[in-house]
């Protein structure tokens, strides 16, 4: 029997089979359809607010034809004319909504590198004394070792980071495009289409772990050691594919196969999702719940703000709650590869210069459950949350900044009203 592949959902409204509708071409979510959407698991990376999307009846119309005038072929339902004088409000919206989308990637993705560089040097230094808990013990050294390496050192590997993000994205699409799992779930799920679309997540996990690995190795290898002449973009790529096919330059006899890390990449990447979505639906119950009175979808603080806020507290909640599980992962896809990382405790004078210190991952684990134990038996339990500090401080200061264009933005809007 041939496989039949779930009812789609469009964005708007659930869409089966039997609907003559079904297969139509809608637009993709406005600004007003947040509240609509926020009880929906959403799986892919949404659009940065702010683009204009049109509404069922509406057209776009022609540069010749003129806007807003009273029957006209610019007065149609949902259509604002522009009052002279004054900024058109839907311009307002959507240049408020692409500076918000475009400030929470580029903290999510950029100024967030440095606290994910020295969080991962930590999780898989076993040598240093000080676990880095709080952030601020965290900035000192980070702090050092930009002063000692240059400020380019603590964004070592941020390409390849974005690389396995194109990676993990696309091996989402193409599985889900020859396979009968959901990339998303409809309005109404059951547990077979559940269990698919958490498989999913789990197979891409898996495709991507060898240029995790890769990518991994390109942020905690320290600067001192890398040479610069024949690192490329590219090399993330090169080396993930060496990974899977066990060729390449020789590696330790301690390097483990990628069969032992199937089972922890997939249990990282399916409860951290599960986690995050799950946060991020009950904020936003709640902050509907509690509102006073109805968001208004004109508004652009009700209409970005809230999502934004509810996947910043899903993504903090799941990170720290996989934290343990994301520090064994990281020391059994480094074991075996003869990566030398900077001295987390600080750094040391060496000789007559002032280069800090280097030491190597030399680790000896058997497996999954091994390193596990190990951690928990010579290092202590606090030993799963090296490096927390860095994670605290990546999150404030993306909150931060969200609050910083929150008020920008209520200060922008009140002065558009006066």
């Amino acid at each position: 029997m041939a496989s039949r592949r779930p009812d789609s959902f469009d964005g708007l409204g659930y869409r089966g089979r039997d609907d003559p509708l079904y297969g139509a071409s809608y637009p993709v979510r406005s600004a007003g359809a947040s509240a609509e959407l926020h009880h929906h698991w959403v799986t892919t990376p949404p659009d940065i607010p702010g683009s204009r999307n049109l509404h069922p009846g509406e057209r776009t119309p022609l540069h010749d034809e003129p806007l807003g005038e009273p029957g006209g072929p610019g007065d149609v339902h949902g259509w604002d004319a522009p009052q002279p004088g004054l900024p058109p409000a839907e311009q307002l919206n959507r240049f408020a909504g692409f500076g918000i989308g475009l400030v929470s990637l580029f903290t999510e993705n950029v100024l967030s590198h440095p606290c994910i560089v020295f969080r991962r040097q930590c999780q898989v230094n076993y040598h240093a004394h000080c676990y880095h808990l709080t952030p601020f013990s965290a900035m000192a050294v980070m702090y050092s070792i930009s002063k000692a390496q240059g400020v380019k050192a603590l964004w070592k590997g941020m390409g390849s980071t974005f690389i396995v993000h194109g990676i993990t994205l696309g091996a989402e699409g193409i599985i889900s495009e020859f396979t009968p799992l959901p990339r998303e779930l409809p309005h109404r799920w059951g547990c077979k289409q559940l269990a698919g679309h958490l498989l999913l997540k789990g197979l891409t996990a898996v495709v991507a772990l060898p240029f995790y690995c890769a990518s991994l190795i390109e942020t905690v290898q320290s600067d001192i050691v890398r040479d610069e002449s024949s690192s490329g973009l590219l090399d993330c790529v090169r080396e993930g594919v060496a990974r899977l096919l066990g060729v390449g330059a020789p590696h330790s006899h301690r390097l483990l196969p990628l069969g032992f890390l199937l089972l922890p990449a997939a249990l990282h990447a399916v409860l951290r999702y599960v986690i995050a979505t799950s946060v991020q639906r009950v904020a936003l119950w709640l902050h509907q719940r509690g509102r006073k009175q109805r968001a208004d979808p004109s508004n652009p603080l009700d209409a970005y703000f809230p999502e934004l806020a509810a996947a910043w507290a899903g993504s903090l909640v799941a990170d720290v709650a996989v934290f343990p599980l994301e520090t064994a992962l990281h020391r059994l896809g480094l074991q075996g590869t003869r990566t030398i990382i900077d001295a987390t405790d600080g750094t040391v004078a060496v000789g007559n210069g002032g280069s800090p210190l280097v030491l190597p991952v030399n680790t000896q684990y058997d497996g999954f459950s091994d390193c596990l134990h190990a951690i928990r038996r010579k290092e202590g339990g606090a030993s799963f949350y090296r490096g927390f500090g860095a994670l605290a401080a990546q999150y404030a200061l993306h909150g931060a900044l969200l609050a910083a264009a929150r008020t920008l933005l209520r200060l922008l809007l009140l002065d558009t009203k006066a």
